[in-house]
Protein backbone atom coordinates (compact mmCIF):
# COMPACT_ATOMS: atom_id res chain seq x y z
CA UNK A 1 0.00 0.00 0.00
CA UNK A 2 2.90 2.38 0.67
CA UNK A 3 4.20 1.53 -2.81
CA UNK A 4 0.79 2.31 -4.30
CA UNK A 5 0.75 5.62 -2.45
CA UNK A 6 4.06 6.52 -4.09
CA UNK A 7 2.67 5.55 -7.51
CA UNK A 8 -0.27 7.92 -6.96
CA UNK A 9 1.77 10.86 -5.66
CA UNK A 10 0.64 13.16 -8.49
CA UNK A 11 -3.07 12.69 -7.76
CA UNK A 12 -3.67 15.89 -5.74
CA UNK A 13 -3.05 19.40 -7.02
CA UNK A 14 -3.84 21.14 -3.72
CA UNK A 15 -2.81 20.49 -0.08
CA UNK A 16 -4.59 17.62 1.71
CA UNK A 17 -7.41 18.58 4.07
CA UNK A 18 -8.04 15.13 5.52
CA UNK A 19 -6.39 11.75 6.06
CA UNK A 20 -8.69 8.91 7.05
CA UNK A 21 -7.75 5.42 8.21
CA UNK A 22 -10.99 3.54 7.69
CA UNK A 23 -12.65 0.43 6.35
CA UNK A 24 -12.30 -2.97 7.99
CA UNK A 25 -10.44 -2.72 11.29
CA UNK A 26 -7.70 -0.07 11.02
CA UNK A 27 -7.21 -0.12 14.79
CA UNK A 28 -5.38 -3.43 14.26
CA UNK A 29 -2.55 -1.20 12.97
CA UNK A 30 0.15 -0.45 15.49
CA UNK A 31 0.81 3.23 16.24
CA UNK A 32 4.26 2.68 14.73
CA UNK A 33 2.65 1.65 11.41
CA UNK A 34 0.34 4.65 11.57
CA UNK A 35 3.34 6.93 12.09
CA UNK A 36 5.09 5.28 9.13
CA UNK A 37 2.05 5.96 6.95
CA UNK A 38 1.80 9.60 8.01
CA UNK A 39 5.50 10.12 7.41
CA UNK A 40 5.18 8.70 3.88
CA UNK A 41 2.08 10.82 3.14
CA UNK A 42 3.75 14.03 4.34
CA UNK A 43 6.80 13.26 2.17
CA UNK A 44 4.64 12.88 -0.97
CA UNK A 45 1.91 15.51 -0.51
CA UNK A 46 1.59 18.99 0.94
CA UNK A 47 -0.74 19.17 3.94
CA UNK A 48 -3.06 21.86 5.24
CA UNK A 49 -1.76 23.21 8.59
CA UNK A 50 -4.99 22.16 10.37
CA UNK A 51 -5.39 18.83 8.56
CA UNK A 52 -7.91 16.39 10.07
CA UNK A 53 -6.32 12.94 10.65
CA UNK A 54 -8.86 10.31 11.70
CA UNK A 55 -8.50 6.67 12.70
CA UNK A 56 -11.49 4.35 13.04
CA UNK A 57 -11.22 2.32 16.26
CA UNK A 58 -13.08 -0.77 17.42
CA UNK A 59 -14.06 -0.31 21.10
CA UNK A 60 -12.36 -3.59 22.04
CA UNK A 61 -9.03 -2.25 20.71
CA UNK A 62 -9.09 0.89 22.88
CA UNK A 63 -6.41 1.02 25.57
CA UNK A 64 -4.62 3.87 27.32
CA UNK A 65 -1.16 3.04 25.84
CA UNK A 66 -2.65 2.67 22.34
CA UNK A 67 -4.35 6.07 22.41
CA UNK A 68 -1.29 7.71 23.91
CA UNK A 69 0.90 6.37 21.11
CA UNK A 70 -1.69 7.29 18.44
CA UNK A 71 -1.60 10.90 19.64
CA UNK A 72 2.17 10.86 19.40
CA UNK A 73 2.00 9.34 15.91
CA UNK A 74 -0.12 12.25 14.68
CA UNK A 75 -3.75 11.10 14.90
CA UNK A 76 -5.94 14.04 16.00
CA UNK A 77 -9.43 12.57 15.58
CA UNK A 78 -10.95 9.21 16.54
CA UNK A 79 -14.07 7.56 15.12
CA UNK A 80 -15.44 4.86 17.43
CA UNK A 81 -17.69 2.11 16.10
CA UNK A 82 -20.02 1.94 19.10
CA UNK A 83 -23.29 0.97 17.25
CA UNK A 84 -25.17 0.34 20.52
CA UNK A 85 -24.73 0.08 24.30
CA UNK A 86 -27.23 -2.79 24.62
CA UNK A 87 -25.79 -6.31 24.79
CA UNK A 88 -28.57 -8.02 22.83
CA UNK A 89 -28.31 -5.49 20.01
CA UNK A 90 -24.52 -5.80 19.84
CA UNK A 91 -24.85 -9.59 19.66
CA UNK A 92 -27.47 -9.26 16.93
CA UNK A 93 -24.99 -7.17 14.89
CA UNK A 94 -22.16 -9.65 15.60
CA UNK A 95 -20.09 -6.99 17.31
CA UNK A 96 -17.19 -8.25 19.40
CA UNK A 97 -17.37 -5.56 22.08
CA UNK A 98 -19.78 -5.26 24.99
CA UNK A 99 -21.69 -2.25 26.28
CA UNK A 100 -19.19 -1.96 29.14
CA UNK A 101 -16.29 -1.94 26.65
CA UNK A 102 -18.09 0.72 24.60
CA UNK A 103 -18.32 3.01 27.63
CA UNK A 104 -14.71 2.31 28.63
CA UNK A 105 -13.53 3.10 25.08
CA UNK A 106 -15.44 6.38 25.06
CA UNK A 107 -14.06 7.34 28.45
CA UNK A 108 -10.50 6.72 27.22
CA UNK A 109 -11.13 8.56 23.95
CA UNK A 110 -12.51 11.62 25.72
CA UNK A 111 -9.38 11.73 27.90
CA UNK A 112 -6.97 11.69 24.95
CA UNK A 113 -8.84 13.38 22.08
CA UNK A 114 -10.90 16.56 22.10
CA UNK A 115 -12.19 15.77 18.61
CA UNK A 116 -13.90 12.40 18.31
CA UNK A 117 -16.93 10.85 16.68
CA UNK A 118 -19.00 7.75 17.35
CA UNK A 119 -21.32 5.63 15.23
CA UNK A 120 -24.78 4.49 16.31
CA UNK A 121 -27.28 2.21 14.54
CA UNK A 122 -31.07 2.60 14.73
CA UNK A 123 -33.90 0.52 13.30
CA UNK A 124 -32.62 -2.70 14.91
CA UNK A 125 -35.32 -5.41 15.19
CA UNK A 126 -37.18 -5.33 18.54
CA UNK A 127 -35.70 -1.97 19.49
CA UNK A 128 -37.98 0.77 20.81
CA UNK A 129 -37.90 4.55 21.10
CA UNK A 130 -37.00 4.08 24.79
CA UNK A 131 -34.01 1.81 24.04
CA UNK A 132 -32.87 4.18 21.29
CA UNK A 133 -33.13 7.12 23.69
CA UNK A 134 -30.93 5.23 26.16
CA UNK A 135 -28.28 4.75 23.47
CA UNK A 136 -28.28 8.43 22.52
CA UNK A 137 -28.13 9.62 26.12
CA UNK A 138 -25.34 7.13 26.92
CA UNK A 139 -23.35 8.57 24.02
CA UNK A 140 -23.94 12.18 25.06
CA UNK A 141 -22.53 11.49 28.55
CA UNK A 142 -19.05 11.48 26.97
CA UNK A 143 -19.47 14.85 25.18
CA UNK A 144 -18.58 13.77 21.62
CA UNK A 145 -18.14 16.52 19.05
CA UNK A 146 -19.65 14.40 16.28
CA UNK A 147 -22.17 11.56 15.96
CA UNK A 148 -22.93 9.47 12.88
CA UNK A 149 -26.19 7.50 12.99
CA UNK A 150 -27.27 4.99 10.36
CA UNK A 151 -30.44 2.97 9.85
CA UNK A 152 -29.87 -0.79 9.84
CA UNK A 153 -29.72 -1.98 6.23
CA UNK A 154 -30.11 -5.53 4.94
CA UNK A 155 -27.39 -6.26 2.42
CA UNK A 156 -28.15 -8.95 -0.18
CA UNK A 157 -26.54 -12.38 0.23
CA UNK A 158 -25.91 -11.98 3.95
CA UNK A 159 -27.02 -14.09 6.90
CA UNK A 160 -29.40 -11.30 7.93
CA UNK A 161 -30.97 -11.19 4.45
CA UNK A 162 -31.56 -14.96 4.62
CA UNK A 163 -33.08 -14.69 8.12
CA UNK A 164 -35.44 -11.93 6.98
CA UNK A 165 -36.44 -13.86 3.86
CA UNK A 166 -37.20 -17.06 5.80
CA UNK A 167 -39.09 -15.22 8.55
CA UNK A 168 -36.51 -15.87 11.25
CA UNK A 169 -36.18 -12.13 11.87
CA UNK A 170 -38.82 -9.44 11.44
CA UNK A 171 -37.54 -6.01 10.52
CA UNK A 172 -38.72 -2.98 12.42
CA UNK A 173 -41.76 -1.22 10.98
CA UNK A 174 -40.76 1.68 8.69
CA UNK A 175 -42.79 4.16 10.74
CA UNK A 176 -40.95 3.20 13.92
CA UNK A 177 -37.58 3.52 12.13
CA UNK A 178 -38.58 7.03 11.04
CA UNK A 179 -39.75 7.81 14.59
CA UNK A 180 -36.29 6.84 15.89
CA UNK A 181 -34.66 9.07 13.26
CA UNK A 182 -36.92 12.00 14.17
CA UNK A 183 -36.23 11.53 17.87
CA UNK A 184 -32.48 11.50 17.16
CA UNK A 185 -32.67 14.77 15.19
CA UNK A 186 -34.78 16.54 17.83
CA UNK A 187 -32.74 15.29 20.77
CA UNK A 188 -29.32 16.14 19.29
CA UNK A 189 -30.47 19.63 18.29
CA UNK A 190 -31.14 20.30 21.99
CA UNK A 191 -27.43 19.60 22.60
CA UNK A 192 -26.31 22.05 19.89
CA UNK A 193 -25.50 19.47 17.23
CA UNK A 194 -25.97 20.63 13.63
CA UNK A 195 -27.67 18.11 11.37
CA UNK A 196 -25.33 18.87 8.45
CA UNK A 197 -25.92 15.64 6.51
CA UNK A 198 -28.68 13.02 6.74
CA UNK A 199 -26.56 10.62 8.84
CA UNK A 200 -24.12 13.08 10.39
CA UNK A 201 -24.39 15.49 13.31
CA UNK A 202 -21.58 17.78 14.44
CA UNK A 203 -20.95 20.57 16.89
CA UNK A 204 -20.10 23.85 15.10
CA UNK A 205 -16.49 23.66 13.93
CA UNK A 206 -16.41 19.88 14.24
CA UNK A 207 -18.09 18.63 11.06
CA UNK A 208 -16.12 15.73 9.60
CA UNK A 209 -13.88 17.16 6.87
CA UNK A 210 -13.57 13.68 5.38
CA UNK A 211 -17.34 13.13 5.19
CA UNK A 212 -18.12 16.66 4.02
CA UNK A 213 -15.70 16.46 1.11
CA UNK A 214 -17.55 13.42 -0.27
CA UNK A 215 -20.87 15.25 -0.19
CA UNK A 216 -19.59 18.38 -1.91
CA UNK A 217 -17.76 16.49 -4.65
CA UNK A 218 -14.10 17.09 -3.80
CA UNK A 219 -11.46 14.62 -5.09
CA UNK A 220 -10.37 11.77 -2.85
CA UNK A 221 -7.75 9.05 -3.16
CA UNK A 222 -8.28 5.57 -1.71
CA UNK A 223 -5.28 3.33 -1.11
CA UNK A 224 -5.41 -0.46 -0.68
CA UNK A 225 -7.47 -3.42 -1.92
CA UNK A 226 -11.06 -2.42 -2.76
CA UNK A 227 -10.39 1.30 -2.18
CA UNK A 228 -12.27 3.87 -4.28
CA UNK A 229 -11.04 7.19 -5.69
CA UNK A 230 -12.60 10.18 -7.46
CA UNK A 231 -10.78 12.94 -9.35
CA UNK A 232 -13.41 15.59 -8.51
CA UNK A 233 -14.34 15.95 -12.19
CA UNK A 234 -15.74 12.86 -13.91
CA UNK A 235 -13.51 9.85 -13.26
CA UNK A 236 -14.01 7.20 -10.59
CA UNK A 237 -11.66 4.31 -10.01
CA UNK A 238 -11.55 1.37 -7.63
CA UNK A 239 -8.82 -1.09 -6.75
CA UNK A 240 -9.33 -4.81 -7.14
CA UNK A 241 -10.39 -6.40 -3.85
CA UNK A 242 -8.33 -9.59 -4.04
CA UNK A 243 -5.28 -9.13 -1.79
CA UNK A 244 -2.96 -11.40 -3.76
CA UNK A 245 -3.84 -9.89 -7.13
CA UNK A 246 -3.53 -6.40 -5.68
CA UNK A 247 -0.07 -7.26 -4.31
CA UNK A 248 1.02 -8.80 -7.63
CA UNK A 249 -0.09 -5.77 -9.68
CA UNK A 250 1.69 -3.31 -7.39
CA UNK A 251 4.89 -5.36 -7.59
CA UNK A 252 4.63 -5.18 -11.38
CA UNK A 253 4.22 -1.41 -11.20
CA UNK A 254 0.63 -1.53 -12.50
CA UNK A 255 -2.31 0.36 -11.01
CA UNK A 256 -4.56 -2.44 -9.68
CA UNK A 257 -7.75 -0.64 -10.62
CA UNK A 258 -10.79 -0.33 -12.83
CA UNK A 259 -11.88 3.07 -14.14
CA UNK A 260 -15.28 4.57 -14.91
CA UNK A 261 -15.77 7.89 -16.73
CA UNK A 262 -19.13 9.38 -15.72
CA UNK A 263 -21.46 10.96 -18.26
CA UNK A 264 -22.95 14.44 -17.76
CA UNK A 265 -26.25 12.79 -16.84
CA UNK A 266 -24.59 10.54 -14.23
CA UNK A 267 -22.65 13.48 -12.78
CA UNK A 268 -25.84 15.54 -12.55
CA UNK A 269 -27.72 12.73 -10.78
CA UNK A 270 -24.85 12.23 -8.32
CA UNK A 271 -24.79 15.97 -7.71
CA UNK A 272 -28.50 15.86 -6.78
CA UNK A 273 -28.08 12.80 -4.55
CA UNK A 274 -25.10 14.05 -2.58
CA UNK A 275 -26.05 17.72 -2.19
CA UNK A 276 -29.66 17.06 -1.16
CA UNK A 277 -28.38 14.95 1.73
CA UNK A 278 -26.68 18.01 3.21
CA UNK A 279 -27.87 21.14 5.00
CA UNK A 280 -26.41 23.23 2.14
CA UNK A 281 -28.67 21.77 -0.53
CA UNK A 282 -28.41 22.32 -4.28
CA UNK A 283 -27.24 25.59 -5.80
CA UNK A 284 -28.90 26.44 -9.13
CA UNK A 285 -25.96 28.70 -9.94
CA UNK A 286 -23.53 25.82 -9.44
CA UNK A 287 -25.65 23.53 -11.64
CA UNK A 288 -25.71 26.18 -14.38
CA UNK A 289 -21.93 26.54 -14.23
CA UNK A 290 -21.23 22.80 -14.21
CA UNK A 291 -23.97 21.46 -16.45
CA UNK A 292 -25.70 24.30 -18.30
CA UNK A 293 -29.18 25.86 -18.37
CA UNK A 294 -30.82 22.72 -19.79
CA UNK A 295 -30.22 21.02 -16.44
CA UNK A 296 -31.46 23.94 -14.32
CA UNK A 297 -34.61 24.18 -16.47
CA UNK A 298 -35.20 20.45 -16.02
CA UNK A 299 -34.70 20.62 -12.24
CA UNK A 300 -37.01 23.63 -11.76
CA UNK A 301 -39.72 21.76 -13.65
CA UNK A 302 -39.24 18.50 -11.72
CA UNK A 303 -39.27 19.98 -8.22
CA UNK A 304 -42.78 21.46 -8.44
CA UNK A 305 -44.61 18.51 -6.84
CA UNK A 306 -42.05 18.27 -4.02
CA UNK A 307 -42.38 21.99 -3.33
CA UNK A 308 -46.17 21.61 -3.15
CA UNK A 309 -45.79 18.58 -0.85
CA UNK A 310 -43.39 20.65 1.31
CA UNK A 311 -40.63 18.08 0.93
CA UNK A 312 -38.41 20.75 -0.63
CA UNK A 313 -38.12 24.53 -0.33
CA UNK A 314 -36.11 27.33 -1.89
CA UNK A 315 -33.61 29.17 0.29
CA UNK A 316 -32.54 31.89 -2.11
CA UNK A 317 -30.65 30.13 -4.89
CA UNK A 318 -30.47 26.86 -2.95
CA UNK A 319 -32.94 23.97 -3.06
CA UNK A 320 -33.14 22.20 0.31
CA UNK A 321 -35.01 19.34 1.94
CA UNK A 322 -37.45 20.31 4.69
CA UNK A 323 -36.51 18.89 8.07
CA UNK A 324 -39.60 16.68 8.27
CA UNK A 325 -38.61 15.06 4.95
CA UNK A 326 -34.86 14.56 5.64
CA UNK A 327 -35.39 10.85 6.28
CA UNK A 328 -36.63 10.57 2.67
CA UNK A 329 -33.76 12.54 1.09
CA UNK A 330 -32.44 9.72 -1.10
CA UNK A 331 -35.91 8.89 -2.43
CA UNK A 332 -36.62 12.55 -3.20
CA UNK A 333 -33.28 12.90 -5.01
CA UNK A 334 -33.82 9.76 -7.10
CA UNK A 335 -37.25 11.09 -8.11
CA UNK A 336 -35.48 14.12 -9.58
CA UNK A 337 -32.92 12.10 -11.54
CA UNK A 338 -32.53 12.70 -15.25
CA UNK A 339 -33.18 9.27 -16.76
Amino acid sequence: MLDELEMRSDFFKTPLESIYFGGGSPSLLSPQKVAQWLEKISSLFSLQPNIEITLEVNPDDATKPYFKDLRQAGINRISLGIQSFHEDQLQFMNRLHTGIQARHALDLTANFFDNFSLDLIYGIPQSTIELWQEDIESALQFSPKHISAYALTVEPQTVLAHQVKTGGISLLDDELVKDQFDFLVTHLSQFQFDHYEVSNFGKPGFYSVNNSNYWIGKPYLGIGPGAHSYDGKKTRSWNISNNQLYHKKIQEGIFPQEVEVLTQKELFNEFLMTRLRTQWGISLHEIKLQFGTHFTDYLEEQVTKHLLARNLYWDGDHLKVNQQARFLSDGIASDLFLL
